[in-house]
This record gives structure tokens, C-alpha cells and sequence, in this order.
């Protein structure tokens, strides 16, 4: 039996802002330990069971950064982009059918990419019990065993024991509850939280999709039969893709299964005690990190005084923090964040705020990742602009142009290979070179170590999108 893992690396984790934003999210940041809760997902099915390679379903947005984690790995896998989001039901049918393009029928192992799961062992203990029960034929869901009445949850109830008794067929989901019906719940002893965790063959669920969201079906086929495999990346059409509606896995078919309709496959859920989190905000990241004597978590250059039950996380500067209880400190380059432990799921009213005003801290970090590395913009005024340049060792910037704005480039270390107009030529540490409006040019990296520069932009207008690109490596 064949496990397909699939990673389902969608959503911004607004309420993790300053340090998630939208174009380089949470899944993507290593927020417990020193993997990425991307490559901590892929990492903890190792040794579940025979594996195939991993599989991401991504917006094509993140594309090179996934590409890169999983390098980074051993774990070349493959991603599926989708060109826009359109939920979890849509991906997961992308995801069938690129499990099933060798005639292979794996089962798949559906995970979201920003979830925590602490316990590796008891985790992939249940992955074994669903992957057998999957191959059967069933819709698999693991119930997180709850310990408190939680409200920012989805419950499942459990109904009457299937198979041999570790799981039980599904009575019903549940939508996130008031406190009250949710400590009834927990008092029930029969609910589990929906973890957004699934298994199930790949041909079952597209057959499953046949019966309950055929017009979804329709849509993923034809923007799967208009793709492409471009290297480790599976393009699918982009505008059947846009058409296709948008609908998460649970209304789509794991509700309808509850409910009884006829023609589908049984819908089964196992419970799941592994030290389970979605860290889906700053106090659900608290309670899973270490904590001092006095409940305290101070990642970073952070001094406590006095403080309980508080977090406090800096990228750089110095925070200090006297006398605060249930508080949540973050520090990143370009901004902070004081929020109350009761009050961190208002986070993404912020990030709303930042969107409205047109302000760029909602999406991008100071630094910016790229296909060739990365830059970050030290500093600016009315009109220049700082940025601290590094390319991977055999990276390239597009062949591109400028309509307001000059460059000067300073080589700090490594060598880069520089095309101004018709020249080409190297630039060596401690040498530079200048970049006059409106010159095609191109800035390379041919050496075996990574190429570090600072760059003095000067001009009326230093906006990223005053960019004309002519050719790009990287399909840009």
C-alpha cells in the first residue's frame, strides 16, 4: 500500500502578523524548532508507512520558497500550483489527479501545512490505522481529542464503531460553537475537534466528487487536462482553474456523507491525541512552545521582568518587557505588535486596516524572498533606496529595465557577472558599478558561494512594479 503524502499549503495566517504575511505566510516560517511548519509537516511522516514523494498543492505565489524548502530537505517532491485559491475541495481534486498520472490509486494523506502535531510516534500510529482503512475504501478524518470547550474549532461527533472499533463512523460536523454548546461537547465525551486531516484513495474521492460537486469536478479536470509539468512544478489551465467554484473538503463531501446521501463511499473518523495544534493565532502558538516557571516563552533578544504568561518574540531588537501578564510581544524589522493574550484573534483586524490603506507591511516582510535569493530594503527616503542583495550560487535576475530609477551596485562579497546594455562583465568584492536610467541589465551569480551586494537605487519613483523584464529564467 502506497501513502501519498499531500500537503495543502493554502491561507495567509493574518492573525500571526507581524511575522506571517500574505506573500510569505506562517507554513512557510520555522515557528517551532528549526524546520518550517511546512517541512515539519512533510518531516513527520517519515517512516508512517511506504511513502511516495511529497506533494504540494500551492498557489503559485509561493512556489520557488516550497521548491526550495523541500530541496533543502531531500525532499524534491512535487507541487501543484493553482493560479488562484479556490479552497480545499478544488485542491484535493488537483492533487488526485496528479497521484493518479503513472495509472497508480494511492491513498492520500491530506494535511494542511501550518497545523503543529508534537507527538510524531502516536501520529503516525493513527496514519497506519487510517491508511488501512482508507484502502478499503473509506473517507478517513482524524478527531482531535478536545481538553477544553473550545469555540474556534469545528467538532465531529463520532457515531457507532466501524471496523475493528478504533474508528467510529461519522454522525455529524459541527460548525465552530458558542461556549456553552461547546463545553456541552466536551461533557458528551462523543466530539472531537476537526483537525482538516484526511485519508482516502485518489480514485474515491474523485468519484465522491462525481456525486456530490460534479461542477467542481468538471472544472478541476479541464484545468488539469490544460496543463503542463514544468520541471517540479504541475501547472494546471489557469482560466478553466478560475472558473472552477470554490468549496472547503467538509461541505463539499464530509457533510454530505454525515448526512446520509446515498452513493458514497463511508466517512469514518479516528481519534488523534498527538499534541495537536492549527497555531492559527499568537495564544495557540504560546501554548505549544516551552515555557519558563513563571509560563513565560522570549524568543530572540528578549529580557523579562516580572512577567507571566506572556510572549515575547524578536527578529532583532531588544525587547523588555516589566511587570505584563497574558501579553504577546513581536518584534520584526519593519514592525511590532502588543496584543493581549485574550484579544490575538483580532490580529487580522490590523492586517485588514494595513490592506485598506494601501500599506505594504500587511503583505511583505522588509525582506523579500526570491527565486535567486533574496534582498531587503535597509533603508529610504523621498528619493533612494538601500537594499542588501544575496544570489544563490548560479542564480539570475531577469534581463530587465528601469523607467525611473538608477542603480548602483557595491560587491560586498562573491563575484557577480553584470549585463549593462550590450557589455557584459565582472564585478569582484570591493568593486562596483552604476546602472543609468531607463538600461537593460542583468545582475548574475557564476560563482560557488552566494553573491552579497548592497544596491543604491536613485530616482523619482523606486516602486517594485517599475520592472520591464525581457527574459526570465524563471518563467516570470
Amino acid at each position: 500500500m502506497l501513502i501519498q503524502p499531500v500537503v495543502l499549503s493554502g491561507g495567509s495566517g493574518t492573525r500571526l502578523w507581524p511575522l506571517s504575511r500574505e506573500k510569505y505566510p506562517k507554513q512557510l516560517l520555522p515557528l517551532i524548532g528549526v524546520d518550517s511548519l511546512l517541512q515539519a509537516t512533510v518531516r513527520r511522516v517519515e517512516g508512517a508507512g511506504k511513502l511516495a514523494a511529497p506533494m504540494v498543492v500551492c498557489n503559485e505565489e509561493y512556489r520557488f520558497v516550497i521548491a526550495e524548502q523541500l530541496r533543502l530537505m531531500g525532499q524534491p517532491g512535487s507541487i501543484v500550483l493553482e493560479p488562484t485559491g479556490r479552497n480545499t475541495a478544488p485542491a484535493l481534486t488537483l492533487a488526485a489527479f496528479a497521484a493518479q498520472r503513472d495509472g497508480a490509486d494511492p491513498v492520500l494523506l491530506v494535511m494542511p501545512a501550518d497545523h503543529v502535531i508534537l507527538d510524531k510516534t502516536a501520529f503516525q500510529a493513527v496514519v497506519r490505522q487510517g491508511a488501512a482503512l482508507a484502502e478499503q475504501g473509506a473517507i478517513v478524518t482524524f478527531g482531535i481529542t478536545p481538553d477544553s470547550p473550545e469555540t474556534g474549532y469545528g467538532y465531529i461527533q463520532a457515531g457507532q464503531a466501524y471496523g475493528d472499533g478504533v474508528a467510529s463512523v461519522i454522525a455529524r460536523f459541527v460548525e465552530k460553537p458558542d461556549a456553552a454548546t461547546a463545553q456541552s461537547y466536551l461533557d458528551a465525551g462523543t466530539y472531537s475537534w476537526n483537525s482538516g486531516l484526511f485519508m482516502v484513495r485518489a480514485s474515491v474521492w474523485i468519484a465522491a466528487m462525481g456525486v456530490c460537486r460534479a461542477d467542481i469536478l468538471a472544472a478541476c479536470q479541464t484545468a488539469w487536462d490544460a496543463g503542463k509539468v514544468d520541471g517540479e512544478f504541475v501547472r494546471v489551465g489557469k482560466d478553466a482553474f478560475a472558473d472552477c467554484p470554490s468549496d472547503s473538503i467538509d461541505y463539499a463531501v464530509m457533510e454530505r456523507i454525515a448526512s446520509g446521501q446515498a452513493g458514497l463511499p463511508p466517512g469514518v473518523v479516528i481519534p488523534l491525541a498527538a499534541g495537536w495544534s492549527d497555531v492559527g493565532a499568537w495564544d495557540a502558538l504560546w501554548q505549544v512552545l516551552p515555557k519558563d516557571d513563571a509560563g513565560n516563552v522570549a524568543q530572540g533578544d528578549v529580557l523579562l521582568h516580572e512577567c507571566h504568561n506572556t510572549l515575547a518574540l524578536s527578529e532583532g531588537r531588544l525587547i523588555a518587557c516589566v511587570g505584563v501578564d497574558n501579553m504577546v510581544v513581536v518584534e520584526t524589522a519593519d514592525a511590532i505588535l502588543v496584543v493581549h493574550k485574550d484579544k490575538t484573534q483580532d490580529v487580522k483586524k490590523i492586517v485588514d486596516t494595513l490592506k485598506k490603506q494601501g500599506r505594504s507591511e500587511g503583505q511583505l516582510h522588509r525582506k523579500v524572498f526570491r527565486p535567486w535569493g533574496w534582498y531587503d530594503s535597509v533603508d529610504f527616503g523621498a528619493r533612494f533606496q538601500v537594499k542588501r542583495i544575496v544570489v544563490k550560487p548560479g542564480g539570475t535576475l531577469s534581463l530587465q529595465m528601469h523607467h525611473h530609477r538608477a542603480e548602483h551596485w557595491i560587491v560586498v562579497s562573491g563575484t557577480a557577472k553584470v549585463t549593462r546594455g550590450e557589455e557584459t562583465f565582472l564585478v569582484s568584492e570591493n568593486e562596483s558599478t552604476y546602472i543609468p536610467l531607463g538600461t537593460t541589465h542583468r545582475l548574475e551569480n557564476p560563482g560557488r558561494v552566494e553573491l552579497e551586494m548592497i544596491e543604491v537605487q536613485s530616482g523619482s519613483y523606486l516602486g517594485e512594479d517599475d520592472i520591464v523584464r525581457f527574459e526570465d529564467v524563471y518563467g516570470r
